[in-house]
């Protein structure tokens, strides 16, 4: 904010925090004093009964609030940490990086079918929408986001906000994994089945590019619904997890072309990496993807469900390396000039100046 240095708590899952701490990184190069923290070491789990751990949890983080004072606290993903800050009155920041509305509901018709599992998601509804209606701003990391949260609450601050950056330099070529050619690879979770029953457009897809390999890296509870469909081809190999960065820098180093396949995507975080990789890119044209991708300039976007589009565009890129190659150097520009931390810290000092009276006035009632 202006005239003042911003101190800024951010809370996020751990499996983020290597990115996380480069966004850290950038923000005090700008200014922005930033600590970061684990949010479930603060918060009880859904039905704990240790009470003497809660009470605890809620001193440790009271604490930190009172050391540190933060002007604002980021929510790199909605938690009780949330209703935590909303209860000491102090600006919150909710980062907005997935469709919950729709997983949420993909998970009630799917797994999440018995009493405990449905109270347990009406619970997470609940504070998820506190957290929303409570917050100072609320930050979409895509257009598709951005949308979606302003019919849900258009009375909010909302600002575009596409935090999901990555050094380029680290995304480099490594040998190691050795896959049969001409290939295609994907790399997606299977935790949510609105975005991995996609997936199925393969069948027809495996049955008509004998010639082709298929490689899919990921996991998730979806596996049994996916996986047992696929497996029977000789042309496609499941790979499971793969060990993040250095394995993830293998497989997309041997690929020839990256294709993702989803219903429902906030923005699309492997995009981001299969471009820093140079790799020529398919994806479904759905949810917050096609902020990443320039269709015909730094990939294809094709249309949910339509596997001639897919098989063509897989064939086109097979056939003509210098045209592949020129997507994936187009690719890797875009993705450097626009998803770098220095350019989304920059993004968000913007953000904060432009709201710092909003900021500025919370945190006043806050200490009055």
């Amino acid at each position: 904010m202006k005239n003042k240095k911003l101190r800024l708590l951010i809370a996020g899952d751990k499996t983020r925090f290597a990115h996380l701490k480069q966004f850290i990184i950038e923000l005090e190069k700008i200014g922005i004093e930033s600590k970061l923290i684990y949010d479930i070491e603060f918060i009880d789990k859904f039905l704990q009964v240790n009470i003497k751990k809660k009470i605890e949890k809620d001193r440790n983080f009271k604490k930190i609030l009172s050391e540190f004072d933060p002007d604002a606290v980021l929510l790199d993903r909605i938690s009780k940490i949330g209703k935590k800050v909303i209860e000491q009155n102090i600006p919150l920041l909710i980062l907005l990086r997935g469709n919950y509305w729709e997983e949420s509901s993909w998970a009630k018709k799917t797994i999440y079918k018995s009493t405990i599992k449905r109270l347990a998601v009406a619970k997470n509804e609940e504070l998820f929408d506190l957290c929303l209606k409570k917050s100072t701003i609320i930050l979409p990391i895509s257009k598709y986001l951005e949308n979606e949260v302003k019919k849900r609450y258009p009375e909010k601050n909302v600002e575009l906000f596409p935090a999901d950056g990555r050094v380029p330099e680290e995304w480099y070529s490594i040998t190691g994994q050795k896959l049969k050619h001409p290939c295609v690879g994907l790399l997606q979770g299977l935790n949510i089945w609105g975005k991995s029953k996609e997936l199925l457009t393969l069948k027809n897809v495996l049955k008509k590019l004998p010639q082709v390999t298929f490689y899919l890296a990921g996991d998730g509870i979806y596996r049994d619904q996916i996986i047992p469909e696929l497996k029977n081809f000789k042309n496609f190999v499941w790979l499971g997890n793969l060990e993040y960065p250095n394995e993830v820098k293998e497989f997309f180093t041997e690929i020839d072309v990256y294709v993702l396949l989803s219903g429902l995507e906030g923005l699309g975080q492997t995009i981001i990496e299969a471009s820093l990789m140079k790799k020529p890119i398919i994806a479904t044209n759905v949810g917050g993807i096609k902020d990443l991708i320039q269709d015909n300039k730094t990939g294809f976007l094709i249309q949910s469900g339509d596997e001639s589009e897919l098989i063509k565009k897989i064939l086109f890129l097979l056939e003509n390396n210098s045209k592949a190659e020129i997507m994936g150097e187009n690719a890797c520009l875009y993705i450097k000039k626009n998803f770098s931390w220095s350019k989304i810290a920059l993004d968000f000092s913007r953000i904060m100046n432009k709201n710092s009276d909003l900021i500025k006035a919370k945190k006043r009632n806050n200490n009055l």
